[in-house]
C-alpha cells in the first residue's frame, strides 16, 4: 500500500488539527504514518485511528541539541521506509525533515505553515533567524500551504512561485451546532454562577505571554463601569496562569472566572455575547471560526490570521494591539447594542462558510492528489 507521513512537533499537534485529513487520505487508499514526540501525549489518539506511530524527539527550540538526534532518528526512518508523499507541520519539525531530505529525489514533500515566525511586527531577530531559515527550507519544499494572507505573500518572497503556494481556509472547523443545548447551558450558567441576563465575554487560549490576557484584563474594569452585568471567562491553561489570577486579585477586578481546560466549550461559545482573542501573533485561529459557527461577535487585534476571519464593523471589531480606547468601546459596542449584535452574529455565520471542513477537506483533497497522482514521478521541488 502507499504511505503518506505526517510529521510534527507533538502529536498532540497532530490529534488537535490534523484527524480529519489522515481520515480523508486513508479514505483515499493510503496507508498514513506520524512522526512526532509523544511528550504531550495524545499519541494513542493518533495510533488508535490506524497510523503507524515513530516517535521522534524533536525539540521546539532551534537551538536544542536533542535535535541532532531527531534528525539521525528521521534518517533511520526514511532509510527503512519510503514515502509516496511527506506532509511537515510545525517549524522546527519541518525544518529539520526538509534538511534531512535534502539530498533524496524520490519523495515529495508538502508544508503546512501554520503561522510564519516572522511577521509584520516581529522582532529583527525573527526575522533574522526564521526568514533565512525557511528560504533555504524552501528549496527543498515541493508545496506550501498557507492560511493567512500576510503569510501568502511572505511565501513568496521565500522564493516559492505562485504555482507551488497553495491558500487554503486553515485547519477547518464542524458546523455542527449543539444539540439541544438550553439543559446544559443552563446548568454550565448555575455551575459558574453566573445569573441568565448576564452579558458573557469569553476569551478561548492558552495563558501565555503572546495570547495577551492582560490587555484585556488591565481595561476590565473600564468596560464593567459601562456594562456591569458582564462576566469575563478566561479558558485554558499556560505559564501565566497564577500571574494573571494574581493580577486580577491584586487589582481587585470583579467578574472574572478563570475556568482553565473545558470540554465543553462549544455550550460556553452558544452561550457567549462576545468572543475576544488580543494575541500578538496567530496563523489563522481556530477558536475565532469556531466562534463564527456559533454566530458570536468577536474582538481581535490587528494581526495576521485574526483580521483575515473578523472583517472590523461586519462580524465584530479588530482593533490595534495597544489602544485601550479602541478595545474598551468596541467591548461597549457590542454589549450595550442588541441589534448590532445581532447583526454581527447573522455576517458571522456567513463568513465562517469557507472555513467549514467539508469545503476545506476538498480543497485538500486536491492537493493531495496534485502530489500523489502525479504519474511522471518526477520532482517537483522549487529552486530558488
Amino acid at each position: 500500500m502507499r504511505k503518506v507521513l505526517f510529521v510534527a512537533s507533538v502529536y498532540d499537534h497532530l490529534a488537535a488539527f490534523h484527524k480529519p485529513f489522515i481520515n480523508l487520505l486513508q479514505g483515499m487508499g493510503y496507508s498514513v504514518h506520524a512522526a512526532a514526540s509523544p511528550s504531550m501525549g495524545r499519541k494513542e489518539e493518533v495510533s488508535s485511528m490506524g497510523v503507524t506511530c515513530h516517535d521522534i524527539s524533536f525539540e521546539r527550540s532551534p537551538f536544542s541539541l536533542d535535535n541532532i538526534k531527531a534528525m539521525k532518528s528521521l534518517k533511520e526512518l526514511f532509510n527503512r521506509t519510503s514515502f509516496d508523499l511527506i506532509h511537515v507541520h510545525t517549524p522546527v519539525a519541518s525544518l529539520l525533515t526538509r534538511m534531512v531530505l535534502r539530498n533524496r529525489e524520490k519523495e515529495k514533500v508538502i508544508y503546512t505553515a501554520h503561522g510564519f515566525h516572522f511577521y509584520k511586527g516581529s522582532s529583527k531577530l525573527s526575522w533574522l533567524l526564521y526568514f533565512n531559515a525557511e528560504k533555504i527550507a524552501a528549496k527543498w519544499t515541493d508545496g506550501i500551504l498557507i492560511m493567512n494572507k500576510e503569510d501568502y505573500l511572505n511565501a513568496l518572497r521565500l522564493g516559492y512561485k505562485e504555482g507551488k503556494v497553495f491558500m487554503v481556509h486553515g485547519v477547518g472547523v464542524d458546523n455542527r451546532l449543539v444539540d439541544n443545548p438550553s439543559l446544559k447551558i443552563r446548568g454550565i450558567k448555575e455551575e459558574l454562577g453566573i445569573s441568565p441576563d448576564q452579558k458573557i465575554v469569553s476569551f478561548v487560549a492558552e495563558l501565555n505571554e503572546n495570547k495577551n490576557h492582560r490587555y484585556l484584563l488591565r481595561n476590565w474594569k473600564s468596560i464593567l463601569k459601562r456594562c456591569p452585568n458582564t462576566t469575563l471567562l478566561i479558558l485554558g491553561k499556560g505559564n501565566k496562569e497564577l500571574e494573571l489570577k494574581s493580577y486580577v486579585e491584586r487589582e481587585k477586578i470583579e467578574n472574572v472566572c478563570f475556568l482553565g481546560y473545558r470540554n465543553d466549550i462549544p455550550y460556553i461559545l452558544e452561550m457567549s455575547d462576545v468572543v475576544t482573542l488580543l494575541s500578538k501573533r496567530e496563523g489563522l485561529p481556530k477558536s475565532l471560526m469556531e466562534a463564527m459557527i456559533h454566530g458570536v461577535p468577536c474582538v481581535v487585534t490587528d494581526i495576521r490570521g485574526s483580521r483575515d476571519l473578523i472583517k472590523n464593523n461586519e462580524n465584530g471589531y479588530v482593533v490595534p494591539l495597544d489602544d485601550d480606547v479602541s478595545l474598551t468601546n468596541a467591548f461597549i459596542d457590542i454589549l450595550e447594542n442588541d441589534k448590532l449584535r445581532n447583526t454581527m452574529s447573522q455576517r458571522a455565520v456567513k463568513l465562517v462558510e469557507p472555513y467549514l471542513m467539508s469545503n476545506v477537506l476538498r480543497e485538500y483533497e486536491v492537493i493531495y492528489r496534485r502530489f500523489l497522482e502525479n504519474e511522471s514521478g518526477e520532482k517537483e521541488r522549487q529552486l530558488s
